[in-house]
């Protein structure tokens, strides 16, 4: 009988790689080094500061101000988004001439136009255009506050984004899908919700992510209402005592948090609409890391126990 030579797995070499790993990580320990041992970053203010009562209250005002403004620009880009689509060209012009505008202006223009907007209009009024019918007048420095103006503005704005944002996912759906979903006689909205939506998420998900951690720094531009957000808060405190750059890394710290809580929320979003389509849960970074190394070492335990 004749005897085959015992296969050796010898794993593929990159020396490149490692050599751009080393350069990377003596890069990251000068970084590191340079920032935790110069003692003009003064680390002690910041550990001072990090958790004062101030702080938290204006961190509580920024992640309220991400939550209602995510939460009403996605309901009104949502909206926007189907008039776009609509086959009514005045929904359709309408929804393009918002997008438009509010794409178009700086934020802080928005903010400070709704704070002054009771200078433009003393009152509001609910009623039919040009006739004297009215259902009501309300004062407008009554309606239009601090925080009222900051979650407006910030909702008109970030609604913008968020339409098209959902209107390309919807796009993105096969065209099949709604003429199957019509030849069973579903009707528009279900056609839209049950159908077409939960396809389109998969698309619109990493993107609308984006745009809410976007939207989450996006708030320190409402220190222009004097409202005590997170920034403004830091703002007020380090105009006091004069210690600007421990203070400005204590508002970098907190973003990197909800900019890192944001992120890992949304991996796992993604991990569940992908286990949706696909039936089963797609394999983590972890064990897409241990793949390789798993294979080799079973590779060569098939082979050894082949050449006794």
């Amino acid at each position: 009988m004749k005897s085959h030579p015992q296969l050796k797995v010898v794993p593929a070499r990159y020396p490149g790689r490692t050599i751009g790993a080393l350069v990377a990580l003596f890069i990251l320990a000068g970084v590191i080094q340079s920032v935790a041992l110069n003692p003009r970053w003064e680390w002690r203010v910041f550990a001072r500061w990090f958790f004062d009562p101030a702080i938290i209250h204006g961190l509580g005002q920024t992640l309220l101000l991400t939550l209602l403004g995510t939460v009403f620009s996605l309901i009104l880009g949502g909206l926007l988004a189907l008039a776009r689509l609509s086959s009514s060209w005045l929904l359709s012009s309408i929804a393009w001439g918002y997008i438009w505008l509010f794409r178009s202006l700086p934020l802080i223009v928005v903010l400070i136009i709704l704070y002054n907007f009771s200078y433009l209009y003393d009152t509001l009024s609910l009623g039919i255009p040009f006739t004297p019918l009215s259902w009501g007048n309300f004062q407008t420095i009554n309606v239009l506050g601090q925080f009222s103006s900051a979650v407006i503005g910030l909702t008109l704005v970030q609604a913008a984004y968020s339409a098209e944002i959902i209107r390309g996912g919807l796009l993105g759906v096969d065209n099949g899908q709604y003429e199957a979903a019509a030849a069973l006689g579903l009707s528009a909205s279900r056609r839209t919700l049950r159908i077409i939506l939960p396809q389109a998420l998969r698309a619109i998900i990493p993107t609308a992510f984006n745009e809410v951690i976007g939207l989450a720094k996006g708030t320190a531009m409402v220190y222009v209402l004097a409202m005590p957000e997170l920034f403004y808060t830091i703002q007020m405190i380090y105009n006091r005592n004069q210690e600007v750059i421990p203070l400005l890394m204590v508002g970098a710290v907190w973003y990197l948090i909800i900019t890192t809580v944001l992120s890992i929320l949304q991996y796992r979003v993604e991990r569940l609409l992908a286990r949706s389509v696909d039936r089963q849960r797609p394999p983590s970074r972890w064990r897409l890391w241990r793949s390789p190394v798993t294979a080799i070492a079973t590779s060569e335990e098939t082979g050894h126990v082949r050449g006794h």
